[in-house]
């Protein structure tokens, strides 16, 4: 056993050189700073209005996940290694609001059915190919301590995605295929100081520990730790990055 845990490798020798990772939501933010991260690695990422190099895909629209999946696997010349699911939408749903059932819909259609759809392309694509392949999740401490009175379905579909990825590291960790969630608290990004603003400033949002709200940079490390580096073991962790702001 000890001789075998010595000549462990994340990735065999001929593909731990060079990765095709296919990242979503790469506009800005969180997403844009992964893709950035992945220096050596052969990374495309995607955005609804594409442009940069980024495939164009709206993840609203039921088919667009598939059409994303098969631009990047032509892209890839037909080998995609590892797949990063951060697109995201963080819209609010008062429930007052009479648009309360299409907004939880369309979050639930972003969030988590479209990244669904590319886990499973992607665990098909790892199965047929052999050797395996990861998933990276970038999910919320939402998932677990739930957010604001206007964002029960943000909060709800990042838990769906935790689970869904558990579930995924569980059933095919025995054929190399292994996968992650990270959960940021806030985070400096467009999206998130928007939310910030309208809730008062940093001085309202209360307990963080550290003092200040994750970068985007310490996200994108975590994520390509576990997308490049990280042991088979720690398959199915998700890992929170929100400075002890909420702590499980």
């Amino acid at each position: 056993m000890w001789l075998f845990l010595a000549a462990w490798r994340p990735y065999p020798p001929a593909m731990a050189q060079s990765l095709h990772i296919l990242v979503t939501g790469t506009s800005r933010g969180i997403g844009e700073s992964i893709l950035s991260a992945f220096e050596g690695h052969r990374a495309v990422g995607h955005s609804t209005a594409g442009g940069g190099g980024r495939i164009a895909a709206d993840l609203s629209l039921p088919g667009a996940a598939e059409g994303l999946w098969n631009e990047a696997i032509e892209r890839f010349d037909g080998r995609i290694d590892v797949l990063v699911n951060n697109a995201g939408i963080f819209e609010a749903a008062p429930i007052e609001s009479d648009g309360w059932t299409a907004r939880w819909e369309r979050t639930l259609r972003v969030n988590l059915i479209a990244s669904a759809e590319l886990c499973r392309l992607a665990v098909l694509h790892f199965r047929a190919r052999g050797g395996g392949g990861r998933i990276v999740n970038v999910a919320s401490r939402a998932a677990y301590r739930g957010d604001s009175p206007d964002h029960w379905h943000y909060a709800a579909s990042k838990g769906g995605m935790v689970a869904m990825t558990k579930s995924i590291a569980r059933a095919y960790a025995g054929e190399g295929i292994y996968a992650f969630t990270v959960c940021p608290g806030f985070t400096v990004t467009g999206m998130v100081e928007e939310y910030i603003e309208s809730r008062g400033g940093l001085a309202s949002l209360g307990d963080l520990p550290i003092g200040r709200p994750a970068t985007v940079d310490e996200i994108a490390e975590t994520v390509r730790w576990l997308a490049v580096d990280a042991p088979p073991s720690a398959t199915g962790a998700a890992i929170d990055v929100n400075g002890a702001s909420y702590v499980r």
